[in-house]
Order: structure tokens, then sequence, then C-alpha cells
């Protein structure tokens, strides 16, 4: 098996072994709202339900909507890292590690979509109860650093490829 799909399967079990035993115990010993504070005036762990996608995106949507698109989105989305992948050199670490956080984190949500049609959140982050982020969970943490990683690959390979401007005497 090449390299690269050793990564990705690796990886892509990490991610959802890790979400999903997180979720899990989230589930056996809260209840939905319940909440503890890890640091205080920054961090609790609080069980939420999203029937959207990241942010909630959606989430105010058809229920018939929501279902059909965030059932079938992710397969494809899955295809498509898959064939990106297939392009992507063996020794292009970055890039394989990246496209495997995101393909771990898709997966990771999609089993929370077939099981409950909603996702498991607890991570939530705020300041001072002023300032407060969405709730999210290690999948969507997975998929946000693989999709960061990606980016910054993007920028440094466009700064690479752009014409260096000289002056001429």
């Amino acid at each position: 098996m090449n390299k690269k799909y050793i990564f990705l399967v690796g990886i892509g079990i990490l991610i959802i072994a890790i979400d999903q035993i997180l979720k899990i115990w989230i589930l056996r010993h809260f209840e939905l709202g319940e909440s503890i504070v890890v640091i205080n005036g920054y961090f609790n762990i609080t069980y939420v339900r999203n029937f959207g996608a990241a942010f909630g995106f959606l989430s105010e949507s058809h229920p018939m909507f929501r279902e059909v698109f965030f059932l079938s989105m992710p397969p494809v989305a899955l295809v498509v890292i898959l064939m990106i992948l297939r392009g992507v050199r063996e020794n292009d670490y970055f890039q394989i590690v990246a496209l495997s956080l995101v393909f771990g984190g898709a997966i990771g949500n999609y089993i929370d979509r077939i099981r409950f049609r909603y996702v498991v959140d607890f991570l939530d982050f705020h300041i001072q109860e002023k300032y407060t982020w969405p709730a999210f969970n290690i999948a969507d943490s997975a998929i946000v650093c693989g999709v960061f990683i990606l980016l910054v690959l993007m920028f440094f390979e466009a700064r690479q490829k752009k014409p260096v401007v000289t002056a001429h005497s």
C-alpha cells in the first residue's frame, strides 16, 4: 500500500477514535446544555447538539433539506479528498497530513449525522462570557487544522510561482 494512503488511514482512524470516544463520554456524563468550567472565564465543556454545519450554518434551514444535504455531502467530500490525494507526491507530508485531518474529521462528524441526525459538540471557548465561540468538537478541530495547513501551503506555493521583477539598467 502506498505510504500516503497509510498516513490517511492512520491519521483518519486516530482522529475518528479520539472524536468518537470523547463524544461517547459527553453523551454518558452530560445532559443537553450541561456545562462544567475547565478554565474560569475562558473554557467550558458543554454538551451542545449542532443540527447545522460549522458555526451552526444551515441549522435553521428546512429539516428535510438539512438531512439530505448533510448526509450526501460528506461522501462526496471524501471522494474529492481521495482524488486530490492521488495527485499528491508521496514526500509531500504536510499536504498528506492536512488532507488526512480533513478526511478523519469529516468521517467523525458524519458518524454523528448518521447516528443522531446532528453533531455532538462540547468544546466551549469564550472570553469572560462576553465573547463566545460556537461550541465544536475534535472532528471540527481536525478539519479546521487541515484546511489551515492547506491554505498556508497554497499561499507559499503561489509566492514561489510569482515572477520576480528586477530592474534593468
